[in-house]
């Protein structure tokens, strides 16, 4: 049995006509593809149960189950198998609905063989495309190791794509972003890909540690270099010898903090406080903050002379907001990593994974993952609902709100999975530009789809 990554690809006929599924067969008897032949419906959706499909020819006249019934059953079961509607004279109409209800194409019997031959392999290439997608983004996860940096949207390949370009290197790297985007494990990334990733990797939050112990806690100290320090300690920029310091929120660190660690990122040594020598040491700078450093440079509140020692590359970690079609997969690692075995919840209903994908995510991943955590921990049921998330979260969003999502579709009130699916829609069409096709690919939907729910819900896009 072939396996799923190297299976053919698999073309179903569905014609209630003995002679018309033959001669379908004789039309791709030479086609790289795996045939399967159904004569009605019911034989259709048993072959669909059992066996991978990528693509159908569907009769639309049949008795029992015509091809509009199937199509339906279709979408609703297996939304990603496209079907092309074959139809006799006068059945254009059907078929133009066909299309609207998810079809992908209708042709009119009789058919011409060429024609049929060429709408099927614009079919195969695609799908080889998607396939091929599919191995390298499995490839590059593997070659991360890192589960905890989830994302397959364009904006996280790239940013994985340009960890592995800088990491066999020994610059200096400063990671920006909004809070809660995840910038440690990108530095975590970039540290386990250098020729460093055997060595140590430590942070330090430029932020918590308090001003008057910072110099010791960075640098160490002699025994009694003040009161208290009854032993020496080497401080955290020695522990990272032959390894990476990554200074996280390093715009929080004072003036006097930042001409120390200029003279220790220029000397390569370190002075403990007290000391009377230096201790030679070998360190790559990793640097992380949610501010403007060039703003803070030109208000005077940090040093331009570090400022170019940190930022030799930049990296910015792309907001929650721009990669919304990763939520569905930050979904699924958040209930994985927090389920216990007492845990009951599993999964997530499509209503509460509309929620989060209508949603602005101000805090980002972060508070994704502290909304999945609560989720997890307070859920009583096996799939995680919207009552289950916090209330800012699963409340529809009202006209004209913060989150980038115009308002609701005329006529929808109250909370009501339309209310959600019409706010998902708006956010991808707002983060799309306008483009129906890449709205679909956001939603994961087809274009007809869309194109039937937007008529639905009375949305200009």
């Amino acid at each position: 049995m072939e396996s799923n990554q190297n299976r053919r690809f698999a073309l179903l006929l569905v014609d209630d006509e003995p002679a018309v599924l033959a001669a379908l067969k004789r039309v791709f008897r030479k086609a790289p593809y795996v045939l399967h032949a159904a004569e009605n419906g019911q034989a259709a959706l048993e072959i669909l149960r059992r066996t991978p499909i990528d693509a159908a020819l569907v009769d639309l006249m049949m008795p029992e189950m015509d091809g509009m019934t199937l199509l339906s059953q279709m979408q609703a079961k297996w939304p990603t198998v496209r079907v092309v509607i074959l139809t006799g004279h006068g059945g254009v109409a059907e078929a133009v609905a066909a299309i609207k209800m998810g079809a992908v194409d209708f042709l009119q019997k009789p058919f011409e063989e060429e024609n049929l031959l060429a709408r099927l392999e614009q079919l195969h290439r695609i799908w080889q495309l998607e396939q091929e997608n599919r191995r390298l983004r499995a490839a590059m996860e593997i070659r991360f190791g890192f589960d905890q940096l989830t994302g397959q949207a364009e904006a996280m390949l790239n940013l994985k794509r340009m960890i592995l370009q800088v990491a066999p290197s020994d610059a200096s790297i400063l990671i920006q972003g909004e809070t809660g985007t995840g910038k440690e494990l990108v530095a975590r990334a970039i540290h386990h890909h250098s020729p460093r990733g055997k060595g140590p990797f430590v942070p330090v939050d430029c932020a918590g540690i308090n001003e008057t112990v910072m110099a010791s806690e960075l640098f160490g100290h002699v025994r009694g270099a003040f009161t208290g320090a009854h032993e020496s300690t080497a401080g955290l920029v020695r522990s990272a010898d032959k390894g990476t310091l990554f200074l996280d929120e390093v715009g929080e660190l004072s003036l006097s903090m930042q001409v120390k660690l200029l003279r220790t990122i220029q000397e390569k040594e370190v002075r403990p406080v007290g000391a009377g020598r230096s201790h030679p040491v070998d360190v790559r700078i990793l640097a992380a903050t949610n501010r403007n450093l060039e703003q803070e440079v030109a208000a005077g509140r940090f040093r331009q002379d570090l400022y170019y020692r940190l930022n030799v590359v930049v990296m910015t970690v792309p907001p929650l907001r721009d990669r919304l079609d990763d939520v569905p997969l930050l979904v699924r690692h958040f209930i994985e990593r927090f389920r216990t075995p007492a845990s009951p919840v599993h999964r997530i209903t499509k209503q509460a994974l509309l929620c989060l994908m209508a949603y602005d995510w101000p805090g980002n991943v972060r508070e994704l993952e502290n909304a999945l955590r609560r989720a997890v921990a307070m859920g009583q049921e096996e799939r995680i609902g919207p009552a289950d998330l916090p209330e800012n979260i699963h409340a529809p969003a009202p006209t004209g709100a913060a989150t980038g999502v115009p308002g609701q579709a005329a006529g929808i009130e109250g909370d009501s999975l339309e209310v959600y699916e019409a706010a998902a829609i708006r956010n991808a069409l707002t983060k799309s530009g306008g483009n129906r096709r890449k709205a679909a690919g956001l939603l994961q939907i087809g274009e007809a789809t869309l194109y039937r729910k937007l008529k639905k819900y009375g949305i200009d896009g």
